[in-house]
Formats: C-alpha cells, structure tokens, sequence
C-alpha cells in the first residue's frame, strides 16, 4: 500500500478539535482503528498528545501491465515524423505516395464519394455480413463474374475490417471448427500475420521461402516444407506481390505448389492485399487464387482494398471461403457471421458503398483500373530507376536485378538489421529492420539519393 501521513500537530487545539468532529461526522467508525473516507483509508494514532493520520491509497490493479515494444512498422512513421532532416525518406510503412511524395486520394473514390452524397444515403447498421452489394462486386473481382463457383454458390463472402480483421475471422474460424490445425506461413511474411494466429490461438509454422544467397524464392525449400506438413493444415499463400520480399512463384511454380497441396490434402490461405496494384492488372493478380479455384479445391481469401482503392483509414475488405457445395457455403457464411458478431458486431458502410460504386458502375471501374495502372506503374518505374542508380554508382560489379525482378511496393534489398539501422541513423532513410523498403514512398528524384544509402550501408557495414 502506499501511504500519505498528515500530522495535525501543528493545529491549533480548537482547530484539531474541529477537524475531528468533521471527521467524525464523515467517517463510519467501527471497532478496527481504520475507516474509509473518499475512497481512500485513514488510520488515526495518538503519540505523545499528537494526533497522526496516515492516508492509505490503493496501488493500481494494472501494475503487472509491462510497456508493449513499439510496433516494427508502424513505429517507423512515429519516428519518421520526429526526424528534423530535410533528406529523410519514409520506407517503411507501404501506403502510395505521389512523385512529391504525398498521400494521393483517388479520383474515382472522389466521384464514389459524391454520387453517395447525391443519393442521400444514409449511415444505419449494416447487417452483420456486410453490406450485400459491396459482397457481390469483391467475390466477382477476386474470382471473375463468370466463374462456375459464383454461379454455383459456392462461395461464402463477409465484409471484414480490411485485410487485418479479415484474416483475424479466418483465424477464429480454424481455431474453433479445425482445432489443433496447423497454419504454415512463409519465411519471412508480413510482421502482423503471427500476432493474428497468436491472438486467436491457432498453432503456426514456418515454410521456406526467401534465399538470402540469391535475394530470390527458395522454392525448393518451400515445396519441401509444405510436402513436409500434415494433412489438413493450412497453407497460407500472398496471392500476389509478397510482402514483404516482393518475389513471388512463377505461374509453373504456382502449378507446383497447387500439386503438393492437393496431393497433401491442405487447405489453401490467400493473402490478397494488392490486386490490380501488383501488376496493374486486376485479372493477373488474381491468377494464383483463380487456379486454386479452378482444380475444384475448397480455400480461403482474405482481401484488403487499403492500396488498389487507397482506402487505408476505411478499414474495408472481406474474408471468402470457397467450399465444395452450395449448402456448405451457407454453413460456412452462418459460422463467419457468428464469430463477427462479438467481435465488432458488423462493418463500417462507408468504404463498403466506395467499393461497391466503383466497382460496380461500369464508366467508375474503367477509371480505377486506368488510375490503378498509373499507381503501379509509377512504381515500376522507380523500381527500374533505383536499380539504375546501384548498377552505375556501384563499381564492385555486383548483380542488383533481383529488384527488377520483385513486384509490388515492396523491395527487399538483403540488407542487414545493422545496415538498415546505418540507412536510418546515417542516412535518415527510415524502413523495417528486415531490410524491407516500400518504394511507394520513393520518387525518380530521391532514387540517387537512396542508392548512395544502400551502398554505404552495404559495403561499410557488417
């Protein structure tokens, strides 16, 4: 307990006597030498002719609660922000930035926006699965309109809080009707995916997937490991621009993995968080899932629309279970609804109409993949500047295509927790100690500037 002691010596004797009997009056006295008043307890003692009360407060219930470390992406952008640097480059948290490297909202989110506006539509609940129109378009995106499964009903589909909460569903949906089902995910894969399976008690492992000696796939690690695994495990896959490597399988190599996991009776686990922002091409980012889907194997997809839409703060996307029957689908649908209720009771509708518009309005879906198509390529592009930049500054002869042949915002440039640490603290070039950068955050004009970093930082560092 700790404590605070008045001493009422010092009092005047009628001005003692007068406290006591406010005390008196306020305080419920019992046989023990010890009461309670405001919340806080008083015990009194005579010494000497002196009166002494000591004020007992209650040490607070939460004091076993230790500091949480700062979160490995997220804190870069805090740390960013404090850095006085004119020079400073944020790489790290992969969110699409102009050439002058400011947010960019899109221009057919802007008419979405404004046609909800015009329409009046107003801000109810939706129901717990979502809002049904934004259902319809994300299934028909992510597996194509005419896909026998949608015609079939076969698909369960609910709205979920971006790619985070989206997965975190699947997870409480494994937990609680695969118990002791394990999920393998890759080596390395996006810092949130463990403290998913963590928080909802699903056991995970590790497949091989990135080979530091090459800065490429170690596919045949990956195959191995996912040979290795039992059967009913669940194998979660990034359908397209791997984060955080940016290196994805081949289309043979996808066949591959598609074999083994049919063969071992595995579940498949899409990551989806990048359709159309990959390649610009929503049908070829979508082509991992498709395959999956068209060798009739039952799967799951999580989707984000956080950087195809730049929805980052409306937190939309969905969780889709692909079954065998129809009849399952709406089982499964049931199940999915059931775990969400108490968990956010249902979904923000905001992002969901965005979605749904632009998506579903014909001359709206023809702008975004155009303005998709420029984000990606204005990505491309950097990516080939930056590699230019390494291949002529750097005299040693060393090979700096792998950047060129990852895809997506991300590149992984095989350097070092201390070489990443020498590009934040020498450099002000702030990204994940993993080596990971997001060249979302980079222009053609900071490309010289940020190969001079990873040179210093890869020869001169150990």
């Amino acid at each position: 307990m700790a404590s605070t002691m008045f001493s009422l010596a010092s009092a005047t004797p009628s001005a003692t006597f007068s406290l006591q009997d406010n005390l008196k009056s306020k305080l419920k006295l019992g046989t023990s030498s010890q009461s309670t008043f405001s919340g806080k307890d008083f015990v009194k003692a005579k010494s000497n002719g002196r009166i002494t009360m000591t004020v007992s407060v209650n040490v607070s219930r939460f004091e076993g609660i230790t500091m949480a470390p700062p979160d490995p992406i997220l804190g870069v952008s805090e740390a960013f922000k404090a850095d006085t640097n004119e020079l400073k480059l944020n790489l790290g948290v992969g969110a699409y930035r102009t050439e002058d490297l400011q947010p960019y909202v899109l221009n057919v989110v802007k008419k979405a926006e404004n046609l909800m506006l015009e329409r009046g539509e107003n801000k109810e609940y939706l129901p717990i699965e979502g809002l049904a129109a934004f259902n319809k378009v994300t299934a028909e995106l992510l597996f194509g309109a005419d896909n026998p499964v949608l015609q079939q009903q076969r698909v369960a589909t609910i709205q979920g809080l971006s790619g985070t909460g989206s997965l975190r569903i699947a997870a409480a949906l494994i937990e609680r009707y695969f118990p002791g089902s394990k999920v393998l995910i890759s080596s390395p894969t996006w810092g949130n995916h463990k403290n998913i399976f963590n928080d909802a008690r699903v056991p995970w492992s590790e497949y091989r997937y990135y080979d530091p000696k090459t800065v490429g796939l170690d596919f045949a690690g990956m195959i191995e490991d996912i040979k290795a695994a039992p059967e009913g495990s669940f194998i979660l896959l990034h359908g397209c621009a791997h984060n955080p490597t940016g290196i994805d399988p081949t289309p043979e190599q996808w066949e591959k993995i598609a074999d083994v996991i049919q063969e071992k009776n595995q579940i498949p686990f899409f990551d989806v968080a990048y359709q159309g922002f990959a390649s610009g091409s929503l049908d070829e980012d979508a082509s991992s899932v498709r395959l999956f889907a068209a060798r009739g194997m039952e799967l799951l997809v999580a989707q984000s629309y956080s950087k195809n839409l730049g929805l980052y703060g409306e937190r939309i996307g969905a969780i889709n279970v692909l079954c065998s029957s129809a009849d399952s689908a709406i089982r499964v649908k049931s199940q999915l609804k059931r775990l969400a209720r108490p968990m956010y009771s249902n979904p923000p509708i905001h992002g969901a109409r965005i979605v749904a518009n632009v998506v579903g309005i014909p001359e709206l879906f023809s702008e975004w993949k155009e303005e998709m198509e420029m984000m990606a390529g204005r990505i491309k592009s950097v990516r080939q500047k930056l590699y230019d930049s390494l291949s002529s500054k750097d005299n040693s002869g060393k090979d700096w295509s792998f950047i060129l042949k990852q895809i997506g915002m991300f590149s992984f440039t095989g350097l070092s927790k201390a070489q990443s640490e020498n590009m934040t603290n020498k450099w002000h070039v702030y990204m994940t100690k993993d080596g990971r950068i997001s060249l979302a955050g980079l222009s053609a004009a900071k490309c010289e500037y940020l190969a001079d970093a990873i040179i210093d930082s890869y020869y001169n560092v150990s």
